[in-house]
């Protein structure tokens, strides 16, 4: 089996939650499509990553079923675990920020895919949401302090590859802050926390806690 450790991304502020992630550090082990694509399905994680270089910070993304050129909670992750000043992804350069407990990083809203920004009137209607068949990428959210700049969200994949709901979603909340134009403080899923902030030229930073997980 293919050594990897996990990472728990976006954890909340006593360290629990958060959305486990998996990290192969040696990606010459798995070099093909393929392959890769097979482990981050046997795996099951939300996202897999595969660092083909870890000083100069190249890595590959996966769900179960598909690669993708960037992502916010893998990137966030890796950036802490090898504590490099950038990241190479196929979508672009992004910045990576270590701030005491908190781990940042700098992406852009057009890297993210397609995502449905749906706004609801409380964070209790949010609570009681069932997760909708598969089909549209949703990010709920509504205000739980809009002067604070606090929201309530939860993420729906609508990928039939069992994943019916991620915990936190770091390219949803870089979206919901490129279209709201403010900083963020995110409670997502069962209590993971997301912070997030734009940036000038069309940046935007995200940011969380850490753990190692195994």
């Amino acid at each position: 089996m293919t050594d990897y450790d996990v990472l728990r991304v976006f954890c909340g502020p006593g360290g629990g939650y958060g959305n486990e992630l998996g990290v192969v550090r040696d990606g010459s082990v798995l070099p093909e499509r393929d392959d890769r694509q097979a482990l981050a399905a046997k795996l099951g994680f939300s996202e897999t990553v595969f660092v083909d270089d870890p000083e100069r910070g190249v890595i590959d993304i996966y769900t179960p079923t598909l690669r993708l050129p960037f992502a916010g909670h893998p990137c966030v992750g890796t950036a802490w675990l090898l504590d490099v000043p950038e990241l190479l992804t196929p979508a672009g350069v992004v910045g990576v920020r270590l701030d005491g407990e908190f781990s940042w990083i700098e992406a852009r809203a057009e890297w993210v895919p397609p995502r449905t920004l749906r706004r609801y009137g409380t964070a209790a209607e949010v609570d009681a949401l069932d997760v909708p068949p598969p089909g549209e990428w949703i990010y709920a959210w509504a205000w739980e302090d809009e002067a604070a700049g606090r929201v309530r969200a939860r993420a729906f994949p609508g990928r039939d590859d069992g994943i019916d709901e991620d915990e936190a979603t770091g390219a949803a909340a870089l979206l919901l802050t490129e279209e709201l134009g403010r900083a963020l403080n995110i409670t997502q899923g069962s209590g993971s926390q997301i912070l997030t902030a734009p940036q000038p030229h069309g940046w935007v930073e995200v940011g969380g806690r850490v753990v190692l997980e195994r």
